[in-house]
């Protein structure tokens, strides 16, 4: 009996650190990808309205949790085009999925990659850019192998950092992808119901387990500084 109540407590502990790190990884490529594409394009490119729309990137920065999962619910949800397509796409709604703590991960940690990547990029010289495109290298030769790895120091910061911000982020998901255990339930979800019901003991668990998966992130980018 005791030997069954430890497995289950077992999985009951390692359930929301492994669907949490899941989430967190799925987030971050992608946050990665979109963040180096645009930070990219506003180093170098002016354009009308960009202060603006540079603003309403970086507002999930701000913005309260419950705001950003409010808006999701809203973008997503039933009514939406966006949420009928999904559900007509793959015959259920995203809302109260594994795929909307994804998402709800993905606005909240892209302004950080975000800003990173533009002020690497900005840090740049451009005569070097510059110096390439004279000896004939094709833009994309340039961003490949010159933008990025000088950018890089900058890049990899961004990326630790939006792990991190994905990794503990709760407000919007517990609105957009509530809290299923062994589905959607994340650390800090599982954190606040086992502290809700009394669990003080797992919620210690939980507590120290994203410490130190967070310190480690966060010394990782000391460590590359120095």
């Amino acid at each position: 009996m005791d030997l069954l109540l430890n497995k289950v407590t077992m999985q009951e502990f390692l359930s929301p650190i492994w669907l949490s790190l899941k989430i967190s990884i799925v987030a971050s490529l992608v946050v990665i990808l979109i963040g180096i594409l645009v930070g990219r394009v506003f180093a170098r490119v002016t354009f009308k309205g960009k202060a603006i729309l540079e603003t309403i990137l970086m507002l999930p920065m701000v913005l309260p949790p419950t705001v950003v999962g409010f808006l999701l619910i809203i973008i997503f949800g039933k009514n939406s085009w966006a949420g009928q397509a999904i559900e007509w796409l793959f015959k259920q709604p995203i809302i109260f999925t594994w795929w909307a703590a994804v998402i709800a991960s993905i606005v909240v940690a892209f302004p950080l990659m975000y800003q990173s990547a533009k002020s690497g990029f900005k840090g740049i010289n451009k005569d070097i850019e510059e110096a390439a495109r004279v000896d004939g290298a094709s833009e994309w030769k340039i961003f490949l192998f010159i933008s990025i790895p000088l950018a890089s120091n900058a890049l990899i910061t961004g990326s630790i950092l939006s792990f991190a911000r994905a990794l503990g982020e709760f407000g919007a998901t517990l609105m957009f992808a509530g809290n299923i255990p062994g589905k959607t339930q994340t650390i800090p979800t599982a954190i606040y119901i086992a502290i809700d019901s009394g669990n003080t003991q797992m919620a210690w668990l939980w507590v120290i387990s994203i410490i130190l998966i967070s310190f480690i992130m966060l010394l990782s980018v000391r460590v590359k500084e120095t």
